[in-house]
């Protein structure tokens, strides 16, 4: 961003990439969207709260309330009739916005001080692939807390390793934590989304790992 915060951080996991968009925040800076090879991906509002999530069968939008505003499903991926898509646009802020065209034209952009990148995280998943995805893990909610509080932990440790490791340095605050830790974060909201458990309960583990 201008203001020297890191905006978006493109990582290779078993040699495929993942594309993580941060908010222009300089201490802990929340995760604003998450793109991964396999077809899924996840957009948050400001507060944290679900926008955009889709899948390697189709997407979902919901409104700020947590209502479901419009569903698609991905053509050549679900038998019989589907619901298309409409070109969905988006802005995370005042910088990034995302483009949803196709399955495997969904673009990333980015727009500052004049000038543009643009990255096309979209896929093509073959039917075949889908059907052999194993059924998402189902976790109860002392489960979800768990893995919530061992991130911010986790979080923690790394703040106070910063600390010591710059003790006279007025910016070891604003050094991102490591990428594993938000790609673990971003994780554990995914499984509070599918896990039936209370939005209040859903609130609160997206408070402590966005802490």
């Amino acid at each position: 961003y201008p203001s020297g915060n890191l905006a978006i951080i493109v990582t290779r996991e078993r040699d495929q990439l993942i594309c993580i968009v941060q908010d222009d925040e300089p201490r802990t800076a929340k995760i604003r969207a998450l793109f991964q090879p396999d077809g899924r991906s996840t957009c948050y509002y400001p507060n944290g709260d679900e926008w955009i999530n889709m899948s390697i069968q189709g997407g979902q939008y919901l409104d700020q309330a947590g209502n479901r505003v419009r569903r698609w499903m991905w053509p050549n991926l679900s038998p019989g009739p589907h619901v298309p898509l409409s070109p969905i646009f988006i802005s995370l802020n005042r910088h990034v916005g995302v483009r949803i065209l196709a399955q495997d034209k969904i673009f990333v952009s980015f727009l500052a001080m004049g000038r543009q990148a643009k990255f096309n995280m979209g896929t093509k998943v073959q039917a075949s692939a889908a059907s052999q995805l194993p059924p998402p893990t189902q976790l109860g909610e002392d489960e979800l807390l768990l893995l919530a509080f061992r991130v911010r932990i986790l979080q923690l440790f790394d703040r106070m390793r910063r600390c010591l490791n710059f003790p006279s340095s007025e910016h070891w605050n604003k050094i991102q934590p490591p990428t594993y830790l938000m790609t673990q974060a971003v994780k554990i909201l995914e499984l509070c989304m599918a896990a039936d458990i209370s939005d209040e309960l859903r609130s609160s583990i997206s408070a402590i790992v966005n802490a």
